[in-house]
């Protein structure tokens, strides 16, 4: 159920997808943009770049698991078990495919898994300043390691202390991670997600098992291809990194774009990591030209 709030209505509805209640937000009409957020993040981060998508497709964003106004899921997150969560939400809500999906971070590790599994009902993929592990490997102990991310969440929730140090560390992110330094979002609705007894247990389980997806995305690279549709990389070049580290990055997102037959790499320079937020003008426009291309 959708919390209480003195507030207008959130946006959106809410499907139950596996058993999960999860939140999903759309816009538009026309061929299907299937939109997913980045690790710990909902769906106001794309509040600015939507309404520029919005006359050219249908755009469906979801918050995964605990985030935003989705409840948790006592289950791990997996790589295959997010790409199937993809679909499923499209399906749930009657979004058509084939899908343009596009992914921030860490959800580019789904987005190429969907990909590379789902060729038939891939249209294209964009893919923002998107995570990428070349020599990523599984780590030990993962059901302790669950175990503890859990109960570290869980401490701040019995404590109260999710409601300042949520909201905190997403302001923490946007300052460090995006040039434009505020918000997408409404503010109110930020808020009380990120305050929500979910949202860091969601975050730290998601944080834990962020190198075992991309493990599991070079093992799947190795017996599958990148379907020959066309894949978009932005690449945000304006961090504040080091000139090497920035470098290193922008090598790893022209390998991404390397992976597909029809990939692209653009540096977008004025534009941080939460690109999205930055320059949503540019997103806007390469999935404008996937559309188009597809």
């Amino acid at each position: 159920m959708m919390p209480r709030s003195n507030c207008s209505p959130a946006p959106g509805s809410f499907v139950r997808v596996d058993g999960t209640v999860l939140h999903v937000v759309q816009d538009g009409a026309g061929p299907t943009v299937l939109v997913t957020s980045g690790l710990a993040c909902a769906w106001f981060d794309w509040d600015t770049t939507v309404p520029l998508l919005a006359p050219h497709g249908r755009v469906v964003r979801f918050d995964r698991p605990g985030l935003g106004l989705s409840a948790p899921d006592p289950r791990p997150p997996t790589l295959y078990g997010e790409t199937e969560r993809l679909r499923a939400v499209a399906e749930a809500v009657g979004a058509p495919g084939p899908y343009v999906i596009v992914a921030h971070s860490y959800a580019g590790f789904h987005a190429e898994a969907f990909a590379r599994l789902h060729p038939e009902h891939t249209a294209g993929v964009v893919l923002v300043d998107a995570s990428a592990e070349p020599a990523a490997r599984a780590r030990p102990a993962p059901a302790a390691r669950l175990a503890l991310a859990r109960a570290i969440g869980g401490t701040f929730r019995l404590t109260g202390l999710s409601r300042p140090v949520g909201p905190a560390l997403r302001r923490l992110a946007v300052r460090g991670f995006s040039r434009r330094g505020r918000d997408a979002g409404d503010p109110e609705w930020t808020r009380r997600s990120y305050a929500s007894g979910r949202f860091l247990t969601a975050a730290f389980t998601e944080n834990t098992t962020y190198l075992d997806q991309a493990a599991e995305l070079l093992r799947l690279r190795d017996r599958t291809v990148f379907p020959d549709v066309p894949l978009r990389v932005l690449a945000a070049g304006g961090g504040r990194e080091p000139d090497a580290v920035k470098a290193r990055w922008l090598d790893r997102q022209r390998t991404l774009a390397a992976l597909a037959p029809r990939g692209r790499c653009d540096v977008v320079e004025d534009a941080a990591h939460m690109l999205m937020i930055d320059r949503p003008d540019a997103v806007a426009a390469a999935v404008r030209d996937v559309l188009a291309e597809a």
